[in-house]
């Protein structure tokens, strides 16, 4: 299945090699912000021209023999504003077949010609494992993406994902001391969810940001797609955690087959809608995940099993203690029984959990756990663990 971003005017072909100078990156950046360029165009016209420039010539032509009227190619001041911008982020330009670029990413047909990075790119190179899964996860599931990520951090794989809510983000917060890739969909100036700015400054400081959007562009849904091949593209395997049969998630284990990466999954509770997918994939042959080591086994390797040269420590960060009776105030609109029921799943899990997760004060989240169990939502059971009732 072809995303919107690989849809072209011609069929793949690879470019014979990356620019070696400022003109020529200015000039494949131009070629791959023009309108109708997809990375399989890109790499056709390179292969059919030689260089950017001579296919930004033909561009117009060639456009209007397949219909296109006053076509105009992107124009050297938007390329510049673009680069510009990059300059001020302290962001670099990696083209294909560039020595920084990353080598996995290589290899798939549909490579982005140009990518956006901020950080360390030494991460770029080494192992790397795709945690990706429900935006809305269980309590369980963030549990068991965090312990995965530390897991398989120690082992010496980075973990790259794509910086949404839920899955990801827990994916990449466990592991920024052992090395985490975010691929965003939007420009590197445009993190995604504004939650996770944060996040966003602390893997460029820690980790490495990639992008192959332009600078300034927001995110919208079509861009999603494309940024799951990234994700898969840059692993030697994709691992779902949390994943409903039509998400984002199935997308890019699809996207990891049709790549010749390896596919993992989580088992979930066959009631809990955020499980139907991991079933499906493990029931369709993907391998069956239990902790990191399941992982590292299945693909034959270890990871790097050393430090990243160039890596900085990750000063420890004070872990919230459990809530004081003067907690930061909720979000606007936040409802603490909406949060509980989205946290909750069919399989139990502790009240401390709960609590540890909500960031909430301990009476205030037992007090909506009671009012949740006279409606009748939750079902308790012994040794204070509670879950989702199931009708």
């Amino acid at each position: 299945m072809k995303s919107p971003a690989q849809k072209g005017l011609f069929s793949h072909a690879r470019p014979s090699g990356s620019p070696t100078t400022s003109a020529g990156r200015l000039a494949w950046l131009r070629l791959v912000r023009s309108r109708r360029v997809g990375p399989s165009t890109f790499h056709r016209l390179l292969g059919e021209y030689g260089s950017a420039e001579e296919a930004l010539a033909a561009l117009p032509s060639i456009a209007a023999s397949a219909g296109a009227k006053n076509y105009t190619p992107c124009s050297f001041e938007d390329a510049e504003r673009e680069m510009a911008a990059a300059s001020r982020l302290g962001a670099r330009l990696l083209c294909f077949g560039e020595d920084a670029y990353p080598r996995m990413l290589a290899t798939i047909d549909d490579a982005p010609p140009c990518l956006w990075a901020k950080g360390n790119l030494e991460l770029a190179h080494q192992p790397a494992v795709a945690l990706v899964g429900a935006r809305n996860a269980s309590a369980l599931g963030v549990r068991m993406a965090e312990a995965l990520a530390r897991e398989v951090g120690a082992l010496g794989f980075v973990v790259a994902s794509g910086m949404a809510r839920g899955i990801d983000t827990a994916a990449h917060k466990a592991a920024l001391e052992t090395g985490t890739i975010a691929v965003f969909a939007g420009g590197l100036d445009c993190p995604y969810p504004r939650e996770n700015a944060q996040l966003a400054a602390d893997i460029a400081e820690h980790g490495l940001l990639l992008s192959e959007t332009r600078m300034g562009l927001a995110p919208q849904a079509r861009h999603f797609p494309p940024r799951n091949r990234i994700v898969s593209g840059l692993s030697s395997g994709v691992v779902v955690v949390e994943g409903a049969a039509r998400s984002g998630s199935l997308i890019t284990a699809r996207n990891a087959l049709d790549q010749g990466r390896e596919v993992f999954a989580v088992p979930g509770h066959p009631f809990d809608a955020r499980a139907s997918g991991c079933n499906m994939l493990i029931r369709d042959g993907a391998t069956l995940i239990r902790a990191g080591s399941d992982i590292a086994a299945a693909l034959g390797q270890e990871g790097a099993a050393k430090p990243v040269p160039g890596r900085s420590p990750v000063k420890a960060k004070a872990k919230p203690a459990a809530p004081s009776s003067n907690p930061a105030p909720p979000e606007p609109g936040a409802n603490l029984q909406h949060e509980l029921l989205n946290l909750l799943g069919p399989s139990p899990i502790s009240e401390d959990a709960l609590i540890r997760q909500t960031g909430r004060p301990a009476g205030a989240v037992l007090e909506a756990l009671t009012d949740l169990d006279l409606e009748g939502l939750i079902a308790r059971h012994p040794g204070g663990l509670v879950s989702r009732e199931v009708a």
